[in-house]
């Protein structure tokens, strides 16, 4: 495994972390709808143009030059993933993160590694590597649904039997949410395969691959905007909530610091998948997925999501992590 290869590995655990932890601060905010358009704006409007402008030469010149059906495919597939990150947030609410990560990041990790795999990565693989890779997908599905599956074991005992139909008719509509969520999360990572055209203009005109993957997410998020920006605009008015703007400035600082996190994540995330070579949008958005998952259950049990969980439910949270771990192991033999 080459140095390049494992800096990408390193690169991907560190936005695994980042992105893992980015939903922590929503513990600490009121109004939804006020946290959510902040972070929004901030992370899909600032923060992409300002690391895009700052890292590549001639931007606009790119974006000018460049047919419009090249960036046709990133901002309708951003568009669709612009859904599910509303979806995402109201998920993380009802499921809490260590469940809500399992359930989407892991449908969005085996979607988001098999699809550009098998439109356009498949024939740069040998038999053995793609064996490699089918083999870790399957243990991270087996991961998610562990996982899954204690975080219901969970959510049911820590009603102590009480209004158990309720309370699974609730538990199921969640989950539900989260399966939708999950199938359309790795759209973001189809409209950065996808939009590898811009990244490559970028490089005709001198930039060095690591910086040229910095102008695909300007044009990636712009399709994500509207969806979440809209939907915060319609709950505000609805709600009457903007005086909580003015009321309790608080959670500005918690949606810019999730929003600095999001966005920091995805940018690793850009760079390692230079580092991973041609597989780099599919075995590293798969390993992405995973270091967040387990990252999220991580600050799950720090936040005592899971405190008086029956030992059931915490031995299958531990059985689900270590075939996420596993299925690591495995992408990372496929990616080497």
């Amino acid at each position: 495994m080459s140095g390049l290869v494992l800096q990408g590995i390193g690169l991907t655990m560190v936005a695994g972390a980042m992105s893992g932890n980015c939903m922590l601060p929503m513990k600490f905010t009121r109004r939804w709808e006020n946290v959510w358009l902040v972070f929004s704006l901030m992370s899909l409007l600032v923060l992409p143009w300002a690391l895009a402008l700052v890292h590549v030469d001639h931007l606009f010149d790119i974006y000018l030059a460049v047919p419009l059906s090249t960036m046709y495919a990133p901002i309708l597939f951003g568009a669709g993933w612009g859904i599910a990150q509303i979806l995402f947030g109201i998920c993380i609410l009802r499921l809490g993160m260590g469940v809500g990560y399992a359930v989407i990041v892991g449908l969005g990790a085996v979607l988001g590694t098999l699809v550009p795999l098998w439109m356009g990565q498949r024939k740069l693989v040998s038999g053995t590597a793609l064996a490699e890779i089918f083999a870790g997908v399957v243990v991270m599905v087996l991961g998610i649904v562990l996982t899954a599956w204690g975080g219901q074991l969970r959510e049911y005992g820590s009603r102590n039997g009480e209004n158990d139909l309720p309370r699974q008719q609730g538990y199921a509509t969640a989950v539900l949410l989260a399966v939708l969520c999950g199938l359309l999360a790795p759209m973001l990572n189809y409209a950065f395969a996808f939009g590898q055209g811009l990244a490559t203009a970028a490089v005709r005109v001198g930039n060095t691959p690591v910086s040229a993957a910095y102008a695909v997410w300007p044009i990636a998020l712009l399709g994500g905007l509207v969806p979440n920006v809209g939907y915060s605009l319609y709950l505000l008015r609805r709600n009457k909530s903007w005086k909580g703007f003015t009321s309790d400035s608080s959670d500005v600082w918690w949606a810019t610091l999730m929003a600095i996190l999001w966005m920091g994540a995805f940018a690793l995330y850009g760079v390692s998948s230079v580092y991973l070579g041609a597989l780099g949008t599919s075995i590293g958005w798969g390993l992405f997925q995973i270091f967040m998952i387990l990252t999220a259950t991580i600050s799950g049990l720090l936040a005592a999501e899971w405190k008086g969980a029956s030992r059931t439910s915490v031995t299958l949270l531990g059985a689900g992590t270590a075939a996420l771990i596993g299925a690591t192991v495995l992408l990372s033999m496929g990616g080497r």
